[in-house]
C-alpha cells in the first residue's frame, strides 16, 4: 500500500465532502428563494488496479445532481402577475442579453414600460393572443415569441359587429301604433352611434314592420339603416321597413335577424350590424302587455386599463374602466425530455444542455403542461431539515478524511526519518 496514495485517497475524500458542503451551503442560502431546485451531491468510488499484491487506494468522484422536475410547494400572494406553474413546465424569460432562458421563478412584476419582469431581472415572453386560431409555434425553439406588455392596450376601442334586441309589442293597440326604442353601437374610433328601432302596426293582425333609422347629431340628416347603403330619408316613416311576422302565442315567427349597413361618419367607420331579434332561445313578442324592451350591441368605446388577470391556460387578460376584459396575451410554456439535465445559471433560469434534450414549446394546460396559477408564487424545494443532517454528516467525514491524511503524513515522515 502506498502512503502517497493514502495521502491521495484522504485528499480526494476531503474534496469530495467540501463539494457536499458547498451544495448544502448553496441550498440552504437559497431556501426562501422562489421556484430555486436543490442541488445534491452524489458519490461514486474510484478504484485502482491492483499491482504485485499491493493495493492501490483510489478514491471517490462526486457528481452534482439538480432536482429541477420536484415540484415545490405554494405562498399565496395579493399580485395577480405572481405565477406559479402547477406541474410540469417552465415559464420563457429573456434576459438583459436578449437571450431565452427557462425559468420557474414567477414573481414578475410590471415595469414602467408595461413589460413583466421578476426579480431577477428576466422578461416574461408569450405570443399575441388570437380569438380566430393558435400562434404557429416552433415547437423546437424561441422563435415568435414577444414581451408580455400590460401598457400595450393603455387606450381600447372595438367596433360593434352585433348584438340583440327583444321587445314586447302589445297586441291590444288599436291601428295605426308607432313606438320606438334605440340601441347605442360603437365606430371604429369609439364614437357612440344611437341606432333607433320604430316599430309600427299595420293593417294585418299579427303582423308588424320595423325600420332602423340614424340621425347623425351634426347635419341632422336622418339615414336609412336598412337601406344599402344607408340613404337619407325626410323622416323615420319614409324608411325601409322588414315586416315581422307573430304566430298565435305571440312569438315572432320571421324575421329571427335583423342586419343593418355600414358606413362612415365622422372619419370613422359603422360596422354593418346583425341584430337578433327572436329565435329558438327567444325574442319579441306581441302580447297583450305594454311594450317593453331589453337589448344590446358589443363593442367598446375609449376605455383605459385598470388592471389584468391571468387565466390557468396562460391568458393574459387586461381589464378596462368599463369593465370589459380583452385577452390580449397567451403565456408560452417549454419543457425538455430530461429536465434534471437542464444547465443552471445565474438568476435562478436554466438553459438546454446535451443531456436535457431539445426544448419543447407549448401552452399552460394542455400537452402534459402544467397550469399557471396567478396570484402565487413556488416555493424553494429545499428541506432545511435535511440540509443540516448533509452538513452534520459532511463534517464528520470531512474530519474522518483529514485523519487518514495526517496519518499517513505522520507515516511518510517515520518512513523519511528511517535514514537517520
Amino acid at each position: 500500500m502506498s502512503l502517497y496514495g493514502t495521502m491521495r485517497t484522504g485528499v480526494s475524500g476531503m474534496n469530495a465532502q467540501a463539494n457536499r458542503l458547498s451544495t448544502v451551503a448553496d441550498n440552504i442560502a437559497n431556501a426562501n428563494t422562489t421556484g430555486y431546485k436543490k442541488a445534491s451531491t452524489q458519490f461514486s468510488s474510484l478504484i485502482l488496479p491492483t499491482t504485485g499484491g499491493a493495493y492501490n487506494s483510489g478514491g471517490v468522484n462526486t457528481d452534482v445532481r439538480y432536482s429541477i422536475s420536484a415540484q415545490g410547494t405554494f405562498t399565496y400572494t395579493n399580485s395577480s402577475t405572481d405565477l406559479a406553474i402547477n406541474g410540469k413546465g417552465f415559464f420563457i424569460v429573456q434576459g438583459s442579453d436578449g437571450q431565452e432562458y427557462m425559468t420557474r421563478a414567477g414573481a414578475f412584476t410590471p415595469m414602467d414600460d408595461g413589460t413583466l419582469r421578476n426579480s431577477a431581472g428576466f422578461t416574461l415572453m408569450g405570443y399575441p393572443y388570437s380569438s380566430t386560431e393558435d400562434p404557429t409555434i416552433v415547437i423546437n425553439g424561441f422563435a415568435g415569441l414577444e414581451e408580455i406588455n400590460l401598457a400595450s392596450g393603455e387606450l381600447n376601442v372595438e367596433a360593434s359587429n352585433s348584438g340583440y334586441l327583444h321587445v314586447n309589442l302589445p297586441s291590444n293597440e288599436a291601428h295605426p301604433y308607432t313606438k320606438s326604442t334605440s340601441l347605442v353601437a360603437y365606430d371604429s374610433l369609439g364614437n357612440t352611434r344611437k341606432l333607433d328601432f320604430n316599430y309600427s302596426t299595420t293593417a294585418t293582425p299579427g303582423q308588424w314592420e320595423l325600420s332602423v333609422t340614424y340621425t347623425d347629431p351634426d347635419s341632422g340628416n336622418i339615414y336609412d339603416m336598412l337601406d344599402t347603403p344607408p340613404s337619407v330619408v325626410a323622416s323615420a316613416a319614409a324608411a325601409t321597413t322588414e315586416a315581422l311576422s307573430f304566430d298565435t302565442t305571440g312569438k315572432l315567427v320571421s324575421p329571427t335577424d335583423i342586419n343593418t349597413s355600414g358606413m362612415t361618419i365622422g372619419g370613422g367607420v359603422l360596422n354593418p350590424l346583425e341584430i337578433s331579434i327572436g329565435g329558438a332561445s327567444g325574442g319579441s313578442t306581441q302580447l297583450a302587455a305594454s311594450f317593453a324592451a331589453k337589448g344590446d350591441i358589443d363593442g367598446i368605446g375609449p376605455s383605459g386599463v385598470t388592471g389584468y388577470e391571468i387565466s390557468d391556460d396562460g391568458i393574459v387578460f387586461l381589464k378596462y374602466e368599463n369593465g370589459d376584459m380583452a385577452p390580449k396575451y397567451r403565456i408560452a410554456m417549454a419543457n425538455v425530455q430530461s429536465p434534471d439535465n437542464l444547465k443552471p445559471l445565474a438568476g435562478n433560469v436554466y438553459a438546454q444542455s446535451p443531456d436535457s434534450g431539445v426544448v419543447v414549446m407549448g401552452y399552460a394546460g394542455n400537452g402534459g403542461y402544467g397550469t399557471i396559477i396567478s396570484g402565487a408564487l413556488e416555493d424553494s424545494n429545499v428541506d432545511i431539515a435535511e440540509e443540516l443532517t448533509s452538513m452534520i454528516e459532511s463534517q464528520r467525514n470531512y474530519t474522518a478524511n483529514s485523519k487518514v491524511f495526517q496519518t499517513g503524513s505522520e507515516l511518510m515522515e517515520v518512513l523519511v526519518n528511517l535514514k537517520r
